[in-house]
């Protein structure tokens, strides 16, 4: 039996290629989610819980395995795969953005949630992120929503309804991050 790499084997540059193809890409951003929040879980459990094509479940599962981003736990089938948080901090022209857990689950949403969605059509995934640590400090009482609307730049109507979409994950990985 080969035996499965350990994620320490994974050549970085792949890594943060798939982690951006993660960020492009809401459905494998919400299975990297899933498998990170609810794992160790089986693809047929990924299918059953996220109600995602069978095929699209293992093609992404195998990329994020590929990757380091996700590894098999247990030897025998069915495969359960478990994740740990990714964390990648870029840095250009002097300015920093972490690549974290939240916002991977925040790109996941776009999904089912139309207004994240057309928020990083309007404004990308920068300002997704930004907005993302304006509703941890929305979410604890320490800005509202014309303060964020200013700092973002949007409307403050854009800033509630985006804050309000992003409440959920800012509650969820809060603790984690």
């Amino acid at each position: 039996m080969a035996k499965s790499p350990t994620r320490s084997d994974h050549p970085p540059i792949q890594h943060l290629q798939t982690v951006v193809d993660v960020l492009e890409t809401p459905a494998l951003a919400r299975i990297y989610a899933h498998i990170l929040d609810d794992g160790p879980v089986t693809v047929a459990d990924i299918v059953k819980d996220l109600d995602a094509p069978q095929g699209t479940a293992y093609d992404y599962v195998e990329k994020l395995e590929t990757a380091g981003l996700v590894e098999k736990v247990g030897g025998k089938r069915p495969y359960e795969y478990d994740a740990d948080p990714v964390s990648i901090t870029l840095t250009t022209d002097g300015a920093s953005r972490t690549i974290t857990p939240a916002l991977i689950a925040a790109v996941a949403r776009r999904e089912d949630d139309g207004d994240v969605d057309t928020y990083v059509d309007r404004h990308g995934l920068d300002s997704l992120a930004r907005a993302l640590d304006y509703a941890v400090e929305y979410v604890d009482g320490e800005v509202n929503s014309r303060i964020a609307a200013r700092e973002l730049d949007i409307s403050p109507l854009e800033a509630e309804i985006v804050l309000q979409a992003l409440e959920p994950i800012a509650e969820a990985y809060a603790v984690d991050e």
